[in-house]
């Protein structure tokens, strides 16, 4: 006997990292919609890819709401941990994905989090953790920020296994900087220390549920 696929979540949140799903857990879930819920995909685009198909496999998957987030590096001089980003669009070597929303979920991200830079602009991905030089390559490409599996989730989001754009619900991607061009750092378990960047992952999550919500109104 077939096993029946289990219906997909309405509002997918994804992360990669333990610290990551941590912080958004320990943020509580007051306002979470019906079918919330938080995918750990595990590090890299190749993990993301997998992790987010297998998740919208389900009944509904196509209209469910995925939004991804966790931290990230940011490219731009200036820019601090625990600032903000809001990805307008997502690039990776297959594409660029068009988010949805985004002034909506930057103003909702003020509010959630009020005091913390927000940063709107194209958010790049990358099948490696950037250092040194690189972030002023990526950085002429026209990109704010990078991190590994963004660009890879919201491509399988939207595109699936076939390529073609195919499904209804809304995309998007924020991502908190962990370490910047003036503060870079040696290696990732240096977040583990409750560190500006963990409190303010740990604070979005209303402004991902009003992004939700918001996209569940009539288009005009």
């Amino acid at each position: 006997m077939q096993r029946r696929a289990e219906p997909a979540a309405a509002l997918l949140v994804a992360c990669a990292l333990r610290i990551e799903r941590a912080a958004l857990r320990s943020g509580g879930e007051r306002g979470a919609p019906d079918g919330y819920a938080v995918l750990r995909t595990g590090m890299g685009p190749r993990a993301a890819d997998l992790a987010v198909a297998r998740a919208l496999a389900g009944p509904g998957g196509d209209r469910t709401a995925v939004l991804a987030t966790g931290f990230c590096a940011g490219l731009v001089p200036g820019m601090n941990p625990g600032d903000l980003i809001v990805a307008e669009e997502t690039r990776d070597p297959r594409g660029t994905v068009t988010c949805d929303g985004t002034a909506l979920l930057a103003e909702a991200l003020a509010r959630a989090v009020p005091g913390a830079a927000v940063h709107l602009g194209a958010l790049i991905g990358s099948d490696h953790v950037v250092r040194g030089q690189e972030r002023a390559q990526l950085r002429a490409t026209g990109a704010i920020a990078v991190d590994m599996e963004s660009a890879a989730t919201l491509w399988t989001a939207t595109r699936g296994a076939r390529g073609a754009l195919d499904r209804r619900g809304p995309v998007a991607a924020v991502r908190v900087i962990v370490d910047a061009p003036e503060h870079e750092l040696v290696r990732i378990g240096t977040v583990r220390g409750g560190i500006s960047a963990f409190r303010v992952l740990r604070a979005v999550l209303p402004a991902f549920f009003d992004w939700h919500r918001s996209s569940l109104l009539p288009r005009r």
